[in-house]
């Protein structure tokens, strides 16, 4: 570490009363404040910086600015009028200025007016970004990769330019605690910096609060907490939000913090002395003395749904529920190894279980599990593959054997639909919101799954502009119909799938590089038919499926052997299609070579691994030598001739499939002679 900065750390931090300690999120380890700084001006020498060195802030450009801010529009309305008007009078008497960041550090706003000099000077203007690799150790940037908030004195700035000021900065997490920016404080004045740090941190958590409310207030119960019962109120309260079934699928930092533990998807009654049935007949903000854990005791305020839903019990439902099939209690492991059972025993025809989407390809196997496990987290989906790999019958099958699937699966091909339609489609639309609008408006594709599975196919044909709409409806999960200033709340799980790659599409500016970010939670590679290592099984596997649809021929192992050297270009469809035709060729005989469409031998012909047409194989198999060189369009109608036009020992004998003799015969398939 350079003299200079061992010097000016040392100086902070013996101007400091009390030194903070903060865990990094990345190493698991705690470090002083002191320490973090120090690992600060680290990385800004690792990034080439010196302290002589010029702030670069890599400022957006004005379109890109207005676009930045509508993606965060509910973040920006949050803080500008829910939180910041409980502050007015603190700020008001403070030379500070207020800075909300993204989670790039990409000023969105500022409040206040600043003493230090012009916007040019000071840097904090919207659309500059305040990051560490371009302005050095600063509170926003400083509080971005420790994902902790943090105070940068004057001199703790790495770059001399920056520490005519003092910044105070704390990062901001959504309902899925999900870093979504940074609330900064920053001054020139002489401050009092506890009383500015403790500030920004409770202004962050205001805004947390106020996301939750705003996500699930319409139709979920909001549990407030706190050690005094005139505090339930503050910003320092704990958050619950539970379901109906008294789940907890969302809570504040406070809450964790305060309670000490992971509480996702818990039940209430394991947190507090009391069951989801008391809690919604408790009257209204009527706080209430409650144990949590058994051992702490806190005052609590029960705030109701905004919507009451009316929903028909189901006792089914509930871990004690046995089968009417069964005789006898089942332990609840048992009982969750029955629900299993019963989710793939009565799955709907077209879907496949799950585990029968592979049979020996390890690759195919490992990501059945992943895609099978983040199914039930709140993490978004993006499968690659070709064109007819299998996604959608992938999709299908997860959704089914997912607690979500009691609700609708809804799939869309976003190349399928025109452009000009997308929106309304996706979004719904008011009535008479355009031209050709039906009268009673459209619900919208979106809306369909909510509860459900949203299968976004294709969605790198998506157009830019309703890109723009998808991700501010993944970032607030509100869905504003055109036409409408309504907004209504969706709860899905998001699943996409593309044959391209989607990076490229972005560095091309073909696809939103936020919004690529927001669908690719976890990324799986769906692999190509002629990739996988359990093609002859999996082609056996697909037979016997089509066989139970539709009686046919067993599979001989020389067709499989030829069926496995396909190089199969349109996958998992193009191999449905060639088993229907030969099938349906073949009746009820033995599937043989001659069965098989042309197209299938033209693909063989093209990778070197089979025939080269019709004519080469019918020189292989016609009866003589003459034969052997006698072109199709006469030997088709000599051996219809010859068999009292019989189309199917007429193609057996030339080597042709029947669509050939039908082509070269002028016959017409209504049943001519077998």
């Amino acid at each position: 570490m350079h003299e200079e900065q061992k010097q000016k750390n040392t100086t902070t931090t013996e101007n400091t009363a009390t030194e903070s300690t903060a865990l990094l999120p990345e190493s698991g380890v705690w470090q002083t404040h002191k320490e973090r700084i120090q690992a600060s001006w680290y990385r800004c020498e690792q990034f080439g910086l010196d302290h002589t060195s010029q702030p670069d802030f890599a400022a957006l450009p004005k379109g890109t600015l207005n676009d930045l801010v509508d993606q965060h529009r509910s973040l920006l309305e949050t803080t500008e009028n829910e939180v910041l008007p409980y502050y007015e009078n603190i700020l008001s008497n403070s030379a500070c200025m207020i800075v909300l960041a993204d989670r790039q550090g990409h000023v969105l706003n500022t409040w206040g007016q600043p003493r230090f000099g012009s916007a040019a000077e000071h840097g904090l203007i919207g659309g500059n970004q305040w990051t560490e690799m371009g302005v050095g150790t600063n509170a926003i940037g400083t509080a971005l990769i420790t994902g902790e908030a943090i105070q940068v004195g004057r001199d703790e700035h790495f770059l001399r330019a920056n520490r005519f000021m003092v910044g105070s900065a704390s990062p901001i997490y959504n309902t899925k605690n999900d870093l979504v920016g940074v609330l900064d404080i920053s001054s020139d004045a002489y401050l009092p910096q506890d009383h500015t740090f403790g500030m920004v941190k409770l202004m962050s958590l205001s805004v947390e609060n106020r996301l939750i409310f705003s996500a699930f207030q319409q139709e979920h119960f909001i549990l407030s907490f706190n050690t005094n019962v005139v505090s339930l109120d503050s910003h320092w309260s704990g958050i619950l939000v539970l379901d109906e079934n008294g789940t907890i699928v969302s809570a504040n930092r406070r809450a964790e913090v305060v309670l000490a533990r992971d509480l996702a998807l818990l039940n209430i009654n394991q947190i507090f002395d009391i069951e989801m049935r008391e809690i919604k007949h408790h009257p209204v903000s009527l706080p209430m003395k409650l144990i949590a854990m058994g051992r702490y005791q806190f005052y609590v305020k029960v705030i109701p749904p905004v919507q009451q839903i009316m929903r028909v019990p189901d006792f089914r439902q509930r871990t004690e529920y046995v089968s009417p099939k069964s005789t006898k209690p089942l332990a609840t492991k048992e009982v969750e190894t029955d629900l299993q059972k019963n989710v793939s025993t009565d799955l709907p025809d077209n879907v496949i279980p799950l585990a029968e989407l592979q049979h020996g390809d390890e690759r195919v196997e490992r990501l059945v599990r992943q895609a099978h496990k983040i199914m039930e987290k709140d993490i978004p989906i993006l499968i690659h593959g070709e064109t007819g790999a299998g996604k959608e019958i992938f999709v299908r099958s997860l959704h089914y054997h997912s607690s979500r699937a009691k609700e609708m699966l809804v799939a869309v091909n976003c190349a399928a639909i025109p452009a000009e339609l997308v929106e309304s489609e996706l979004f719904g639309y008011e009535k008479g919101a355009f031209t050709g609008a039906q009268n009673r408006g459209s619900i919208g594709l979106i809306r369909r799954a909510h509860r459900g599975t949203l299968f976004l196919d294709e969605i790198g044909e998506m157009p830019m502009a309703v890109q723009s709409r998808l991700l501010r409806v993944l970032q607030e999960r509100v869905v504003t119909p055109l036409g409408s200033t309504e907004t209504y709340p969706v709860d899905i799980k998001l699943v996409s799938a593309t044959n391209r790659t989607l990076k490229d599409e972005v560095k091309a500016g073909r696809f939103r590089q936020d919004l690529y970010y927001r669908i690719s939670g976890l990324n799986i590679e769906l692999p190509a038919l002629r990739e996988r290592s359990d093609k002859a099984r999996l082609i056996q596997y697909l037979h016997n499926r089509l066989r139970k649809e539709e009686p046919g021929p067993a599979l001989s192992p020389a067709m499989i052997d030829l069926l496995v050297t396909h190089p199969w270009p349109g996958n998992m469809r193009q191999l449905a299609h060639v088993l229907k035709v030969g099938m349906a060729m073949a009746d009820e005989e033995v599937l043989e070579e001659w069965h098989l469409p042309d197209d299938f031998f033209d693909d063989l012909d093209e990778s070197g691994l089979g025939k080269t047409n019709d004519k080469v194989e019918n020189q292989q198999t016609a009866t003589s030598n003459t034969a052997q060189e006698e072109p199709l369009e006469t030997l088709i109608p000599r051996l219809l001739s010859e068999f009292k036009g019989n189309v199917t020992q007429t193609a057996k004998s030339a080597g042709v499939s029947r669509n050939t003799v039908y082509k070269y015969g002028k016959l017409k398939d209504n049943g001519d002679n077998e």
